[in-house]
């Protein structure tokens, strides 16, 4: 059996090619990203920091998912009253469970971990997209007490100087 192309057919069919790339393109733009923060009880690279996520400053995407990694036991991850954009979801783990979250809305999320905070550990995720500036103000000006008080105030002065606040 012989098979002849025609020009014809080799246009319609770099055409489908070029379709299929173009949809390919796209369905990648929209794919998101899952990011892991782990939950530990000490910073594997100084000793000295104790109860801790890592990494403190998560930089993403509106859509990508969170998973909080229960890396020592004693530990859980849940949002900060007054530090998370309208409109987006509140979480609040279980002690020693990993917890998976979906960020939706740009902005500023505070985080915790519940019976360490007082120690200091929490962290800040930041969520790119139009309207991220929106509770800045509001997340920034939370109280805090303890030792997170000083920790918020030196992570609050990292995103400033990594660009994130601007």
């Amino acid at each position: 059996m012989t098979f002849k192309l025609t020009r014809r057919d080799a246009l319609a069919g770099a055409g489908s090619l070029v379709a299929a790339a173009s949809l390919s393109n796209v369905a990648l733009a929209e794919a998101h990203a899952t990011h892991e923060v782990l939950m530990l009880n000490k910073d594997p690279d100084n000793s000295k920091n104790k109860m801790l996520f890592s990494p403190k400053i998560l930089q993403i995407n509106a859509g990508d998912t969170v998973k909080f990694i229960a890396a020592d036991k004693g530990h859980n991850s849940e949002s900060i009253k007054g530090m998370i954009p309208d409109g987006a979801e509140k979480w609040k783990g279980k002690i020693n469970k990993e917890v998976e979250i979906t960020l939706d809305v740009p902005g500023f999320y505070g985080y915790q971990c519940k019976p360490h905070a007082n120690m200091g550990m929490i962290g800040l995720i930041v969520v790119e997209g139009d309207g991220k500036m929106d509770n800045f103000e509001a997340a920034q000006g939370v109280k805090h007490r303890g030792k997170a008080k000083k920790a918020w105030k030196a992570l609050w002065e990292e995103a400033e100087a990594s660009g994130l606040t601007g």
